[in-house]
This record gives C-alpha cells, sequence and structure tokens, in this order.
C-alpha cells in the first residue's frame, strides 16, 4: 500500500494528491498548444453582500462562447462548507473543477483534523488554486473566484476577492465579479444598506443581477419563460442554506413588478 494514504503529515487533500496523482492537478497539466479561452463557455456575474449576520451570495445563469449563449441554466455557486461558499467567474470547467476540489480540500482537512479552517485560513487555502492555475490563465482559461462566509468570531459574513494570480482581498460590505461586476457594483452601491435583514439583501443582489443584466450581454436575467432564475445562498449561524426555487421565484416576481413601473429600478433616498 502506498504510503502516501497512511502519512498524516499534512492535512491538505491536494498536496496528497501532488503525491499520488500529480498529473490530476489543473497546474500540473500540459500546456495548450494556443489560446482557446474564447472557444470555451464562460461564466459571468457573481455578486455578495453581508447581512445582518452573515452573508448572501448569488450568481446569475448563463455562459457564452464567445457572443454565443452556450448555456442558459450554468450553476456558478458552490456550497464548501458548512459555512462558506464560493462563486466563480470565467472559464466555467476550469472554475467548477477548482470548486470540487476545493469543498474536497476543506472536507479533508476537517476529517484530519477535527476541526475546520478559520475563515482567513480558508480564504488562503482557496488562494493557491488560483495561483497554480496561473499558467493555464496566461492561455486564456482565466478562473476568478469570490469567496462568503460566516465567521463565528465576528457573528457575520464576509467577503474575499482573487486576482489571476491568487490574493486574497477583503471586500466589506459587498462585492461582486464578472464581465457584469461593474454594474451590479453600480446597483449595490446605491441599494445596500448595512445590516440589512437576508431577506432584503436577497432583493437587493437580485436587483443587481438585474442591473448586470440590463446593461451586460454576458450576464444573463430571470428567464421567466423557460422558469430559469438565478442562484441564491444565504450562510448564517445556522448555516448554509440554498434559496428554494420558489422562494426565488417570488422575489423575481416582486422585482420585475417594479421594473414595468419603473424599468431602471428603485434608487437610493437622499440622506
Amino acid at each position: 500500500m502506498n504510503n502516501l494514504f497512511t502519512n498524516t503529515g499534512s492535512s491538505s487533500f491536494t498536496e496528497f494528491l501532488r503525491g499520488y496523482a500529480p498529473e490530476m492537478l489543473p497546474g500540473n497539466r500540459d500546456a495548450l498548444p494556443a489560446p482557446v479561452g474564447e472557444q470555451i463557455p464562460h461564466a459571468t456575474t457573481i455578486v455578495a453582500v453581508t447581512c445582518a449576520g452573515g452573508v448572501v451570495m448569488a450568481g446569475d445563469r448563463r455562459a457564452t462562447s464567445g457572443n454565443m449563449i452556450s448555456n442558459r441554466d450554468m450553476e456558478k455557486v458552490f456550497r464548501t462548507d458548512e459555512y462558506s461558499c464560493m462563486g466563480i467567474a470565467g472559464t466555467a470547467s476550469t472554475g467548477i473543477e477548482m470548486a470540487r476540489l476545493y469543498q474536497v480540500e476543506l472536507e479533508h482537512y476537517e476529517k484530519l483534523e477535527g476541526r475546520s479552517l478559520s475563515t482567513e485560513g480558508k480564504a488562503n487555502r482557496l488562494a493557491t488554486f488560483v495561483r497554480q492555475n496561473l499558467g493555464a490563465a496566461m492561455q486564456g482559461l482565466v478562473v476568478v473566484p469570490i469567496f462568503a462566509a460566516y465567521d463565528e468570531k465576528i457573528d457575520g459574513g464576509r467577503i474575499f476577492g482573487y486576482d489571476v494570480g491568487g490574493g486574497p482581498y477583503e471586500h466589506h460590505l459587498y462585492h461582486s465579479i464578472g464581465s457584469g461586476s461593474i454594474f451590479a457594483r453600480g446597483s449595490l452601491k446605491k441599494l445596500y444598506r448595512e445590516n440589512a435583514a437576508p431577506d432584503e439583501v436577497v432583493l437587493t443582489v437580485l436587483q443587481a443581477l438585474y442591473d448586470a443584466a440590463d446593461d451586460d450581454s454576458a450576464t444573463g436575467g430571470p428567464d421567466v419563460t423557460r422558469r430559469i432564475w438565478p442562484v441564491v445562498a444565504v450562510i448564517t449561524a445556522d448555516g448554509y442554506r440554498r434559496l428554494p426555487e420558489e422562494e426565488v421565484s417570488a422575489a423575481v416576481e416582486t422585482i420585475l413588478s417594479g421594473r414595468m413601473i419603473d424599468p431602471d429600478g428603485p434608487t437610493a433616498p437622499l440622506r
């Protein structure tokens, strides 16, 4: 039996994989003969916003290949453990692989150590995954994640962003990534209210995604005819909770009713 299976010198699953099957790690694969970034489906816009006692993350469902819509119901928000999640923007296949490997990494650590990583530890561990993808990113296979977690030390939510070289960078209050992020962030600037209830923040993130889809063709808005809604997750002291389709649908219908009267959406009150 390979002694890697019995050696407990490291609690990192990626370190185990590097010793047992290094070819399975994204950073150890053969270089591509030419840049292919535009030929592979890309995930687009993710938003994360802190709320009273936690954090809310939401992502649209569209994936694009160049100017073509390659997928209308892609999921870009992933539960990583009981109190954290991540969203992906960039090369879809690489991002999904990164999210799944990161899920196993956190679970592997918890099983070996008997405890979970701190929020900073989780954010830093994800940074190594992003850094290992740098070679592929230079060929166009860029993945930029966003990480959000409930931190019991502050009894609240925390948000971390990354660049292609790793990071992480903590963002206070809210953050967005992807092709529509500039429009989503503009929406969040006017609608965000500190320590708002999770239900209110759910409407805020959905409004931000709507504004992103309104100005960015790569971001998908609510697909009423196909009943495809954004993925919305809420993380509090009670743990990770993905909102069921019925709740998201009801929130979207509220937003659409308001947009029928005011297409540009709600405005922030002057104080």
